[in-house]
């Protein structure tokens, strides 16, 4: 099979990603990231455990209304249930997309900036891809990484990473899957925020440019970026607002008008900051030609995670519904501050590594 083949199919999965008043649930994260969340409530990191936790994602009555797709890692694409039946048939349920982290992780640039990565794992990609379609997948999701400082990020490290994800593109879209493009910007730093919306719309040319030059089939896309905000470490109060219109004017000079759907990363944002963020981008009267969204990991999942704590079922499952309703209704413009349960606890962590 090839690109041409899946065209239409593309299309169509990638506008049912970026359905209005729906957004996407990243639960991609490694065994040894997932080790991490469930070591904060006192969980022992085993498959069992980690099954647990997501069956009971998935078998959330209601998910279905306000979640298109769900991000797997691969030892969740090929699990079963506790009861037998697949993870993906639980998604399939509730009309959620099932989709899958296809990058093999963060590897040093040689001859870039000390701290500056690029993202493995384009080597059989495409074989993989069709094993994951078989499977039940129908999207994909790969994570680049740059950070701002005082020197960087190096042209180096934009050149090469904007390349990768282009790569990873095609060579998923040859094999049926809609690839979500993230190139993710630390919040580490204490740079401001035209600083990081100048970067920002850079880093996401040099990506676009890439993925022109690779034939990338853009409205078999979706992109997954950074909301555009100032460093950690800046001092500066993020207003709502500011952030909003700077990260909508940022990607407007940037997202061409054909990709269908920006799902943004929570990346250290609270629970409460990742939907009013989200609220105010959606309130602009400002044309946006794609549909604005989320894909939040930590932003829908840490009170639920609490709630759940390695065996309360229900309560887990009422944190995650409160949490996905929130969001949906921020992508719609129509979130009100405190109407759900929500953490305003910081989630970002300095020098975090995934």
């Amino acid at each position: 099979m090839a690109l041409s083949y899946y065209k239409n199919k593309l299309k169509e999965t990638a506008s049912k990603l970026a359905t209005s008043g729906k957004g996407i649930l990243a639960v991609d994260e490694s065994t040894n990231t997932c080790g991490k969340r469930l070591a904060s409530i006192g969980v022992e990191n085993t498959e069992a455990n980690r099954q647990a936790y997501r069956g009971m994602l998935f078998t959330t009555e209601g998910l279905g209304n306000y979640i298109s797709g769900a991000i797997l890692f691969e030892e969740t694409l090929f699990q079963d249930h506790a009861d037998g039946e697949s993870m993906v048939a639980k998604l399939e349920k509730q009309g959620i997309i099932p989709g899958i982290k296809v990058d093999k992780g963060l590897k040093p640039l040689v001859g870039a900036l000390e701290h500056e990565t690029y993202c493995s794992g384009l080597d059989g990609l495409t074989e993989r891809a069709s094993d994951y379609y078989a499977r039940g997948a129908r999207f994909a999701k790969w994570r680049a990484v740059l950070q701002i400082t005082a020197d960087g990020p190096s042209d180096l490290a934009i050149r090469e990473n904007a390349w990768g994800l282009a790569r990873y593109a095609r060579s998923v879209q040859e094999a049926g899957l809609v690839p979500i493009i993230e190139p993710e910007i630390l919040m580490d730093g204490d740079h401001d925020i035209l600083t990081t919306s100048r970067i920002q719309e850079k880093i996401i040319k040099e990506v676009y440019f890439a993925c022109q030059q690779n034939g990338v089939y853009l409205e078999g896309t979706l992109l997954k970026p950074s909301m555009t905000v100032p460093g950690a470490d800046s001092g500066a109060k993020s207003d709502p607002k500011n952030v909003a219109l700077a990260t909508i004017t940022t990607l407007l000079r940037s997202v061409p008008a054909a990709v269908p759907g920006i799902v943004f990363l929570s990346g250290g944002l609270s629970e409460e900051e990742a939907s009013l963020y989200l609220n105010e981008m959606n309130i602009l009267s400002v044309d946006k030609p794609w549909n604005v969204s989320f894909s939040y990991g930590r932003a829908l999942q840490h009170s639920c995670l609490k709630a759940w704590s390695g065996g309360n079922i229900d309560g887990g499952q009422k944190a995650l519904i409160a949490r996905a309703q929130a969001n949906s209704e921020a992508s719609k413009g129509s979130y009100v501050l405190g109407s759900q349960p929500s953490s305003d606890e910081k989630l970002f962590v300095a020098g975090y590594t995934y």
